[in-house]
């Protein structure tokens, strides 16, 4: 029986959660679930001066959102700095690994020179073979043998096989003269510790890779398997930026996206099965593979957002939607739905949703149902509300009174008025529109007398009318 999955998802808490990170954590997150292994979170807080509390919570908060749940405790780097410092250590006790004296003076000394000669600058210290005995009472680092013939091929299940020369890795260094480990060190040791079992990452880590193998190796430790994806790129084809519009997950929200769109977007940016465009979480699960994963750089489109949106809002269930619309007002500073308006959305989301690409715009829609009376027409709506219009409107009030609310039926009976005053239907729903929404823009007058109910919409059309 194959060893569990375990995936892993590793910020670094100096910021926002990153579109490109999102993406990055849902691969992690479906390749886990979807084989019933684990997806572990990892925050890589060693960069004490740039880490903070805000940005940590900023990352937790958006995986929230996006619905990506993690297996236990999230883990911190720097708290594991102990254990790191301890497999440098016994990197030295095994001869994998030495004590490096040199300066930093003397290390950017070599490499101006070599720069101003022409050479390579890769650093090759003098202590690597030095004899013991020789070692001064001085600070100082240890540093990985690397070695210094052959190839190191990092069989990546995205990339193929990349092949990096050895002599063109230096001996880097694992833990630093002050006693703190370094990156690469660090990244391998959480990662072996933690079991996990396949690294899928951005495609800026291969480098890391070849030099993050050697730890590996120094310590005879099994390998993850390797998956380095391509970065998300802008519209215009060059390396995302804020110049690109918004970068952080959050940003997202608080443009009224749905977290089920932006599941399933970012899952089609950079990975495909087939030529589905749209699918549910549950198909994503099944079908998230690694070999579905491209080589080329996906391109942000907000079209292709918008499309998927509609397309999840139109078969959300609205109990959910109505519950993460308020967290789209909260999110946005927006004051919260009283009770009467929560109820009355809730009705109406079955006819505000259908082809709407954000939650924005489902407010909007829905601005008939949040008002209360009186309702105060805005400039259009009051002129469609005229004399002749006010007393169209009373005529049609004691039908509607004893009307069986019933749209077909609702209809009927304003087109008999219509009719009656040589009209088109048309120019009774204006008034009827300003009558019961204040706006010349609101969905069909007879959805709204539905959704309203009997005795709003009499009410509304009794005060338009006097």
């Amino acid at each position: 029986m194959p060893d569990p999955v375990i995936t892993r998802f590793a910020p670094s808490p100096t910021g926002f959660l990153h579109i490109g990170g999102a993406r990055t954590a849902l691969f992690n997150w479906l390749y886990a679930r979807g084989r019933g292994g684990k997806f572990l979170l990892r925050i890589e807080d060693t960069d004490r001066a740039r880490s903070t509390p805000e940005a940590t919570e900023a990352i937790l908060k958006g995986l929230r959102w996006l619905g990506l749940d993690w297996d236990g405790d999230p883990v911190s780097q720097f708290a594991q700095a102990k254990r790191h410092a301890e497999i440098a250590h016994q990197m030295l006790a095994k001869n994998q690994a030495y004590k490096c004296f040199a300066t930093q003076e003397e290390i950017e000394a070599f490499r101006e020179a070599a720069r101003a000669e022409g050479r390579s600058t890769l650093y090759r210290s003098p202590w690597r073979d030095a004899d013991p005995a020789t070692h001064p009472d001085a600070p100082y680092a240890i540093r990985i043998k690397a070695p210094l013939e052959g190839e190191t091929v990092i069989r990546d299940q995205v990339q193929g096989d990349v092949r990096i020369r050895n002599d063109q890795l230096d001996d880097m260094i694992v833990l630093r003269s002050d006693g703190t480990p370094t990156y690469m060190l660090a990244v391998v040791v959480d990662d072996h510790d933690m079991g996990v079992t396949h690294v899928i990452r951005g495609d800026d880590h291969l480098n890391n890779a070849a030099r993050q193998m050697l730890v590996y190796q120094a310590m005879g430790w099994d390998v993850p398997v390797w998956a380095h994806i391509p970065l998300i790129h802008g519209p215009d084809g060059k390396k995302l930026s804020k110049r690109h519009g918004a970068l952080g997950v959050e940003e997202y929200q608080r443009m009224g996206y749905p977290s089920a769109a932006m599941r399933n977007y970012l899952a089609r940016l950079g990975w495909s099965h087939g030529n589905d465009e749209f699918f549910t979480d549950a198909q994503a699960l099944e079908w998230f593979d690694i070999s579905g994963i491209g080589k080329s750089p996906a391109r942000l489109d907000f079209k292709k957002l918008d499309h998927l949106t509609a397309q999840h809002m139109s078969v959300a269930e609205n109990a959910a939607l109505l519950h993460e619309l308020e967290e789209y007002l909260a999110a946005t500073g927006t004051p919260a739905l009283t009770e009467s308006q929560r109820e009355g959305l809730l009705r109406a989301l079955p006819l505000v949703k259908e082809k709407a690409k954000s939650f924005a715009q489902i407010i909007d829609k829905a601005q008939f149902i949040l008002i209360e009376r009186p309702v105060s027409p805005d400039e259009k709506a009051q002129a469609a509300l005229d004399n002749v219009s006010r007393s169209i409107l009373k005529e049609l009030t004691p039908r509607l009174q004893t009307a069986t609310w019933e749209r077909e039926n609702l209809e009927g009976i304003v087109t008999e008025i219509a009719q009656a005053h040589g009209l088109g239907l048309g120019k009774i729903a204006q008034p009827l529109r300003a009558a019961l929404a204040g706006r010349m823009s609101s969905p069909s007058v007879f959805d709204m007398m539905i959704t309203l109910g009997r005795d709003e919409s009499l009410g509304r059309i009794t005060d338009a009318a006097t």
